[in-house]
């Protein structure tokens, strides 16, 4: 007894030595969850809970790290970083900026199984890196990657020693808003109005796994074809194999196998019944298995269908969004993501669920996740819970009057984001002028994106651009987006000018709902509306500057009152036309004060059991 408890006290002292060397950093408010937060393995969960391998090592936690000039090598750390937390976040435990023409390091050591190497190859996946990144194992520079929102792996195999610790180095730089990137509500000069403190670096788990050398899994891609019952799904593989195998199982029961299953009595995945079937998935070479991940999927369908006409009645009809062949009313909040404490990465798991849980116990069925990419355990739990995603593309740009007066961008960035947004007329708006350069990197990164949250069913719209923010050659884009991915619907351009070539027309008014545009051959829906501010004292993020879309409300009962009005007002709008809608927002967020929830997600500004049931009687209005 003695030795156990001895055994436990070192490994006590072992975790306290690590807390001693971390510690949020600043006094800005933080969430419950920020106590949880463990230095020694943060985000612990597998990252990628749509393929599974038994074998994988997650390599977050304390790292070495400098901000130097862009030009110089790395010599000495200044300080230490905890992965996966952004410099600028307080769960880093540095919160400090990254300036122009300055790149940020990372080192850290680690260790290769010895039963991994034995016919693998080693791979190391990084979840998301904000923005460019180069990779050195050892010294031996092994690859680098563009793009802020998307996971990349790089095989490391020939870079590793024989045995012992390994040397990994990452030079991370992002020029923000200075440049052509697509970076969402990050800004330079934030905080202020709409634009939040910028993100660079890892953000999202890094971690390593094996992978047989002769032949790997890459992903694969669901769709159900409700006609004939049939499920499909493509695999990406490499190397040298005879044959795929796909089971699907409903728990322990096998309903069918090989890439295109019939499932005769098909449980449909919806926000009422989120039902996932699970899959296990292998490579055959002469009959036997080289490779194997297991994975799920849903059934389910999302399509654009004219509602039939009133045999009892002249009326109009209009185009409805269906789901498994069923007119729903998609209604949801607009969901940044964005943490008080983390900023783009939330603290823990739970975390991660917590928003979603309460959007479901506030009885909506839908969020847009505006101008953000999830980790993909934030999709997992959207097809687990049941709720329905619109996902949006982060923009390039924004159109400069939305711009504060406080700018960082250069000449050339301004002038080449400077278009006319027409947000309620089909005529008024302009594109923005901007070089190819730009719009290949638009669609590099939109197409990476597609690829990577595609095989998630909760996903059923996309959203290449918002509110005239860097929009293009709209056609083109939806066009493009059509191509990577024909199974969901395209809302063209929320809120933003409108080149009626997708499946959805979305118009935004702030503050009371509104339809001032309306296009008969497409599904109308009011994407932004509401903002409702209602600051909350002791859960800002500052003390001044706070507000919100509509008026600033006084109190709880009347944000509830306000709400439900509109309310009303939507449930009108449903006959004429409306299919949809988004309320700004989930919450809080730095200066905004739109929240049904503080920041830091702790007080919820309503009365929860009154503001589903209003949620509820809007969505169950479309008969």
């Amino acid at each position: 007894m003695k030795k156990i408890f001895l055994i436990l006290t070192l490994a006590s002292i072992g975790w306290l030595a690590s807390a001693a060397e971390w510690a949020p950093a600043g006094d800005m408010i933080k969430t419950r969850w920020a106590a949880e937060v463990n230095p020694k393995s943060p985000l612990p969960e597998y990252p990628r809970p749509q393929m599974v391998r038994s074998e994988w090592q997650n390599l977050n936690g304390l790292w070495n790290y400098a901000i130097l000039p862009q030009s110089d090598s790395y010599n000495k750390a200044e300080g230490q970083i905890l992965v996966p937390f952004c410099v600028e976040s307080s769960l880093s435990g540095v919160q400090k900026r990254v300036d122009e023409g300055k790149a940020l390091w990372y080192e850290r050591s680690f260790n290769v199984p010895a039963k991994w190497r034995k016919g693998n190859r080693i791979l190391l996946h990084f979840g998301a890196v904000d923005w460019s990144s180069e990779i050195w194992v050892n010294g031996i520079k092994v690859g680098e990657h563009t793009g802020g929102y998307t996971p990349f792996a790089l095989d490391i195999t020939s870079a590793l020693k024989k045995s012992g610790k390994q040397t990994l180095r990452v030079k991370v730089t992002d020029p923000t808003d200075r440049g052509y990137i697509p970076r969402g509500k990050q800004s330079e000069a934030a905080p202020v109005s709409i634009w939040y403190t910028p993100v660079t670096g890892i953000w999202q788990t890094v971690w390593m796994e094996p992978v047989p050398s002769k032949a790997a899994i890459e992903s694969y891609y669901p769709v159900w074809n409700a006609e004939k019952k049939e499920l499909s799904i493509e695999v990406k593989a490499s190397g040298d194999y005879d044959a795929v195998s796909v089971k699907l199982f409903d728990g322990t029961t096998l309903v069918g196998e090989g890439q295109q299953i019939a499932v005769a009595e098909p449980k449909l995945w919806s926000p009422d019944t989120p039902f996932l079937y699970d899959l296990d998935i292998a490579l055959l070479k002469k009959g036997k298995a080289v490779d194997c991940v297991k994975g799920y999927t849903t059934l389910r369908t999302i399509a654009k269908v004219k509602e039939p006409g009133k045999a009892d009645r002249r009326s109009n009809t209009y185009n409805r969004i269906y789901l498994n062949g069923q007119p729903m009313f998609q209604f949801g909040p607009l969901d940044q993501g964005w943490w008080p404490d983390g900023l783009y990465t939330a603290p823990t798991d739970e975390a991660l669920k917590y928003d979603i849980i309460k959007t479901k116990e506030w009885g909506w069925n839908m969020i847009r996740k505006h101008i953000k990419v999830e980790p993909a355990r934030w999709y997992y739990w959207c097809d687990k819970l049941g709720i329905v995603v619109w996902q949006d593309m982060p923009c390039i740009g924004d159109h400069c009057s939305r711009r504060a007066q406080v700018d960082a961008r250069n000449e050339e960035v301004r002038r080449n984001t400077k278009n006319k947004w027409s947000s309620d007329s089909f005529i008024g708006g302009s594109d923005c002028v901007i070089p190819q350069e730009w719009k290949d990197n638009y669609y590099k990164e939109w197409g990476e994106i597609i690829d990577a949250v595609k095989s998630f069913q909760c996903i059923v719209v996309w959203v290449p651009f918002n509110e005239a923010w860097g929009q293009f050659d709209t056609p083109k884009a939806v066009e493009f987006t059509r191509a990577k991915d024909n199974t969901r619907l395209i809302n063209e351009s929320s809120g933003g000018n409108y080149a009626l070539c997708g499946d959805i027309q979305d118009v935004h008014h702030y503050a009371c709902p509104a339809m001032k545009a309306f296009e008969g051959k497409l599904i109308n829906v009011i994407g932004e509306y509401g903002g409702l501010g209602l600051p909350v004292q002791g859960h800002l993020w500052q003390q001044d500057r706070n507000w919100g879309y509509g008026k600033v409300m006084e109190n709880a009962g009347e944000l509830i009152q306000v709400y439900a009005d509109f309310a009303e007002m939507l449930k009108a709008y449903i006959p004429m036309g409306c299919c949809g809608a988004v309320y700004t927002e989930t919450t809080d967020v730095e200066l905004e004060v739109n929240g049904i929830m503080t920041y830091d997600r702790e007080v919820i500004k309503v009365d929860e059991k009154r503001f589903a049931e209003i949620n509820r009687s809007v969505i169950e209005s479309l008969k």
